[in-house]
């Protein structure tokens, strides 16, 4: 997981696939965290992303390094219930804590992926797998 983490921190941007019915939806991401072995994401609770991934766990992550190496990070959502890691999250990131929090009453929703495959691919060449 550590490969993974190391990519998306050095493309910094990255974007997440979801489907709203038949429409694939895209959206751009950039936080994440390694914790228990995992790559962990968070989107809020009251967006169309969480409803999204609810409704069709299966996604897609990619990003882009400045080397011209992308990464196709897919797998099936899996939404964590330890409060541990939305804590951490907003302790990386404390400009969030304005947006979730008791009195807006938004949480952030945390998720890895599972059944996952990622694969560090060069623009012109064949690719690796990091898992």
């Amino acid at each position: 997981m550590s490969r993974v983490n190391d990519f998306l921190t050095e493309a910094g941007v990255f974007f997440l696939a979801t489907t709203d019915g038949s429409q694939p939806k895209l959206r751009p991401l950039g936080a994440h965290m390694e914790m228990d072995g995992k790559v962990i994401f968070g989107v809020g609770d009251f967006k169309d992303v969480y409803k999204q991934l609810q409704n069709n766990p299966l996604v897609e992550i990619v990003a882009f390094k400045p080397d011209g190496h992308w990464l196709r990070y897919t797998g099936r959502a899996v939404f964590e219930e330890d409060d541990k890691y939305e804590k951490a999250a907003l302790d990386a990131s404390p400009e969030l804590k304005n947006i979730y929090n008791e009195t807006t009453g938004h949480r952030m929703a945390m998720f890895h992926l599972e059944d996952a495959t990622a694969v560090d691919i060069a623009v012109m060449g064949d690719g690796e797998s990091l898992l």
